[in-house]
């Protein structure tokens, strides 16, 4: 049985204002994670949940299921797991093993991220797999603290500033999930329905599959949403399109 996607996609937002509908590369920033999935070998079936009726109109246009979102569900502080949960129940499938959720809002993906991440899930058995991308300059070992009155600098953690490493090569590996794509066991994402912690859905066992710098865009602020187009439209004019 195939996995089934579950596509992400609000009308508000905190970041940049009715992000999932920005034109970006040409086209709704929406309909490439519609793509995306639809690229996808492993997933069987693909559903769109929102509250925006010009997502819905996007999703009904491009052949997939789309779930009307709660209010409650669809507010800035609604939690990703509720909103995939309220989803998977509205189309009733008991047979879906794997839930792929995706956000809109990322427009930029490398070709084959899903599969691999369905890929690892089922080979491990795992409870979730997620993208990580390797933090660059950003690293934990170089954050610090800023005093507000005197703007006296002191390290984050430890006593001495950047652990003493002030050579990017030198710093230890670390990753963050980056929103590439994200797989569930539908018993994790069952189980962690009422839990106080928004993670717990993604259960004991988690995987990773690895994402290179820039490989993934996920839009938060202007920066990335320019970034993201300026992506694509290199990506469109490459391909002579």
């Amino acid at each position: 049985m195939g996995a089934v996607a579950i596509i992400l996609g609000r009308a508000g937002s905190r970041g940049v204002a009715g992000k999932n509908l920005a034109i970006v590369g040409g086209r709704e920033c929406a309909r490439w994670t519609i793509d995306a999935a639809r690229d996808a070998r492993c997933v069987s079936r693909i559903v769109l949940s929102t509250d925006s009726s010009e997502l819905q109109r996007i999703g009904l246009e491009s052949g997939i299921d789309v779930v009307l979102r709660p209010a409650e569900l669809a507010n800035a502080t609604a939690r990703v797991d509720d909103a995939a949960r309220h989803a998977l129940a509205q189309i009733g499938d008991d047979t879906i093993d794997h839930i792929v959720i995706l956000y809109a809002n990322v427009p930029v993906r490398p070709p084959g991220l899903i599969d691999e991440a369905i890929g690892v899930i089922r080979a491990t058995n795992a409870d979730s797999v997620q993208s990580y991308a390797r933090v660059g300059k950003r690293h934990p070992w170089w954050t610090a603290r800023v005093d507000e009155q005197d703007a006296r600098v002191t390290p984050w953690e430890g006593d001495v500033l950047n652990h003493g490493v002030h050579r990017r090569q030198e710093l230890p590996p670390a990753f963050v999930p980056d929103g590439g794509v994200l797989v569930v066991a539908r018993n994790a994402l069952v189980a962690g329905a009422g839990s106080a912690s928004p993670h717990a859905f993604l259960g004991s066992d988690q995987r990773a599959v690895m994402t290179a710098e820039g490989d993934v865009i996920d839009i938060d602020s202007r920066i990335d949403l320019i970034v993201a187009d300026a992506v694509l439209t290199e990506r469109h004019e490459g391909a002579g399109l």
